[in-house]
């Protein structure tokens, strides 16, 4: 399968008006569309308080109670640092210092994921092909889930609405252990190549993951026994993993999101790129403004999709503009008010794609 094609629609000023508004609004606001103290205030806030609590379960070793508290928080500061700070970096919007950037988006080594491969599978794939079925990674979890219609059917699928939660819990595990070392080794992220690395990229990918086992496995294990670390260590990443997941399917896998595919004439999408963003993609929650806060303005996923250059201390702002755009040029909008009724859709979907043929 060849990566499609975006219809160049004659005539089109949608994409050209948007980003015409945008540019207008940070001009007129005298602000860069980068970070600011806020940004970096939480991000410190979010490395501090992960360090702080690492140290504490493994060289204060805390009663079981008062570990288990610490491990579940550890696990949602692994997503809200992923979030915040890494994926603003690895788009190049949390700073205007290409340094920092670059310090942000490989803080998700220290995490214990790649942050070249998620460049290639988020950046360059995924925010390209967005729910495209055979080339955006983020809805290739085949066979245990059915993402979309175009999506072989198992008769497992019948209960995927059901099992997913707990699906979803494993994520950071198969990332940190098994998917990372699939892309590294098969040089793809799915059918697409990977641009070749360089030998500093190869040094870094292996020095990164063998920090992260010392840290996380090697250290614990030798410091507080391999129960105890065990334990310790399925709470953080199971509560990442399932944080990360809904935010992320959130985004794309709900009722009113659109899976396209390329004719098979041209293989094209019968759409314009930007359109395309919107249809594949929907917001929830943009109200509330501690889900923002917490997962780094991921609620706002269409402005992100469209200008993920744009740091997300900016999308509550860009989304008023956006919002009349589409008004305007007759593009359907999606947003849940509700982030359970985001949830309840993406359930509601998943229930549907695993019964209807």
């Amino acid at each position: 399968m060849q990566t499609p094609k975006f219809l160049n629609v004659k005539g089109s000023t949608f994409h050209q008006e948007l980003k015409q508004r945008v540019n207008n609004y940070f001009a007129e606001a005298k602000k860069p569309a980068t970070g600011n103290f806020g940004l970096y205030f939480k991000a410190i806030l979010f490395w501090v308080l992960y360090v702080g609590l690492y140290i504490h379960v493994l060289f204060f070793t805390p009663a079981v109670g008062f570990a288990i508290i610490e491990c579940v928080i550890m696990g949602g500061l692994t997503a809200a640092i992923g979030f915040n700070v890494m994926h603003d970096g690895g788009h190049g919007s949390f700073s205007k210092s290409k340094f920092w950037n670059k310090m942000a988006a490989f803080s998700v080594n220290a995490l214990g994921a790649s942050a070249i491969m998620w460049n290639n599978k988020h950046n360059i794939i995924h925010h390209t092909y967005t729910n495209i079925d055979g080339i955006d990674d983020d809805i290739e979890i085949k066979p245990m889930l059915r993402m979309c219609a175009t999506q072989k059917k198992y008769k497992i699928h019948r209960y995927q609405h059901i099992y997913v939660w707990l699906l979803y819990t494993q994520l950071l595990i198969i990332w940190v252990f098994a998917t990372d070392y699939t892309k590294y080794f098969s040089k793809k992220v799915g059918i697409i190549p990977i641009k070749k690395m360089s030998t500093f990229e190869h040094i870094a990918f292996w020095v990164a993951k063998a920090g992260y086992y010392f840290m996380m496995i090697v250290l614990p294990i030798i410091l507080l026994g391999f129960s105890k670390w065990l334990i310790g260590f399925l709470i953080i990443a199971m509560i990442a993993g399932f944080v990360l997941s809904v935010v992320f399917q959130l985004a794309h896998t709900v009722e009113h999101t659109s899976f396209p595919v390329p004719a098979e004439d041209s293989n094209k999408i019968e759409n314009e790129w930007a359109i395309h963003q919107i249809q594949t993609t929907a917001n929830f929650a943009t109200k509330n403004k501690l889900v923002s806060w917490l997962v780094g303005g991921l609620n706002f996923q269409i402005e992100h999709h469209l200008f993920p250059k744009v740091s997300h201390i900016h999308y509550p702002a860009i989304s008023k503009i956006i919002k009349q755009t589409c008004t305007e040029f007759g593009i359907k909008y999606m947003e849940y008010p509700r982030m359970r009724h985001a949830i309840a859709s993406h359930a509601s979907y998943l229930k549907r794609m695993g019964r209807a043929d």
